[in-house]
């Protein structure tokens, strides 16, 4: 999956801190990104071998510049509350999920 997203150009990774989404690797993106200048392109869910509950969630994710990467959490109850209620924000905003990169 990691191979498929890198070749259509997600190659960024994000982390969610106060409120908005920033690319772990560019430093000039010091104010972050805001829900409504992302975009969640797709998302895939992965099952843990031993445990079933072990689930974890990708997003690929595209800015309102250009910018794409993913980002990942836990599934459930263990998820991270700052990347789920990002993400449910961008979801809430009307963002429909975009396929056309596959």
């Amino acid at each position: 999956m990691e191979r498929k997203l890198n070749a259509d150009g997600f190659t960024a990774d994000f982390r969610v801190a106060d409120g908005k989404l920033y690319p772990l690797s560019d430093d000039n993106k010091a104010r972050g990104y805001a829900p409504e200048e992302v975009t969640i392109v797709d998302f895939y869910r992965f099952e843990g071998e031993s445990n079933p509950d072990d689930m974890s969630i990708l997003y690929a994710i595209q800015t309102a510049d250009g910018v794409k990467g993913t980002i990942s959490t836990a599934y459930g109850t263990y998820g991270d509350t700052d990347v789920d209620s990002f993400l449910k924000t961008v979801e809430d905003l009307g963002k429909d999920l975009d396929k056309s990169h596959k």
